[in-house]
């Protein structure tokens, strides 16, 4: 069996993989603005946060633990909390924001 198409039919088949190409592309780019930039700007803004520590910043840990640092070292952060000045070693990747900077306490 022999099926024959004319040309209307071959051209409407080539435009529409042309189509569907074109839509792929502008979901990628409509991801990449929506989804992958924003989270990469905000994880610029984390870090630049986290590198900015200082002794005497209060603080707030990803648990809820809200302290004020006492020492850092490399990775590792230790804080002070409580009535009893607690002392506790966190890691510095747990801080989620400074409540408030040094410089702003005194």
């Amino acid at each position: 069996m022999t099926y024959l198409l004319d040309a209307g039919t071959a051209t409407t088949a080539g435009t529409s993989g042309w189509v569907t190409i074109a839509m792929l592309g502008v979901m990628l780019v409509v991801f990449y603005f929506f989804l992958y930039r924003p989270q990469k700007k905000q994880e610029k803004t984390v870090n630049e946060m986290r590198s900015s520590l200082q002794v005497g910043d209060e603080i707030t840990t990803t648990g809820g633990i809200i302290g004020k640092i006492i020492s850092m070292k490399d990775e590792t952060v230790m804080i002070e909390t409580g009535a009893e000045r607690t002392k506790i070693r966190i890691l510095r990747s747990a801080v989620r924001n400074i409540d408030v900077k040094a410089e702003d306490a005194e």
